[in-house]
């Protein structure tokens, strides 16, 4: 193997075989990360299923934001863009993509969120914010009424 002569005089080993084989190491680590087939694609849905805290009087509440739709919680205003969720047969991972404004009294309205969210990694992309705790809990459709349905 070649050696060098560094600056200060000191004999020292080529290292290229090493960075090489490291080089094809994560090669080989990136190549077998598995990924998802061309049919495993994720689905759609017209509701994101939100679950919303105000810590200060501790009111926890779920709310069902339609996509393209706002709702209000204290003084946010969420409003989903996409929900979606992978085919039934993937393991279940529901992401949404919100947009959270706060509006307060005689202030401009201010933008405390806008991205995706996920449902089993909520600390991945969270809103933080001092009074409110917004989660993803669910992307779903609307289940349309059976005949036999009392309320129809």
């Amino acid at each position: 193997m070649p050696s060098i002569t560094t600056i200060s005089g000191h004999q020292t080993r080529h290292r290229l075989p090493i960075a090489a084989a490291i080089v094809c190491a994560v090669h080989v680590f990136v190549v077998a990360i598995p990924r998802p087939a061309a049919g495993q694609q994720m689905i759609d849905r017209s509701q994101a299923v939100l679950q919303a805290l105000d810590k200060i009087t501790a009111r926890v509440s779920t709310l069902t934001v339609p996509v393209g739709g706002t709702v209000s919680f204290g003084a946010l205003s969420i409003t989903a863009r996409a929900c979606r969720e992978p085919q039934p047969i993937e393991p279940p991972e529901s992401a949404a993509f919100l947009e959270i404004l706060e509006m307060r009294p005689d202030e401009p309205t201010a933008t405390v969120f806008t991205g995706w969210m996920f449902a089993s990694s909520p600390a991945l992309s969270s809103m933080q914010h001092a009074v409110y705790d917004i989660l993803v809990t669910d992307c779903r459709d609307p289940v349309p009424p059976t005949a036999d349905d009392p309320s129809r």
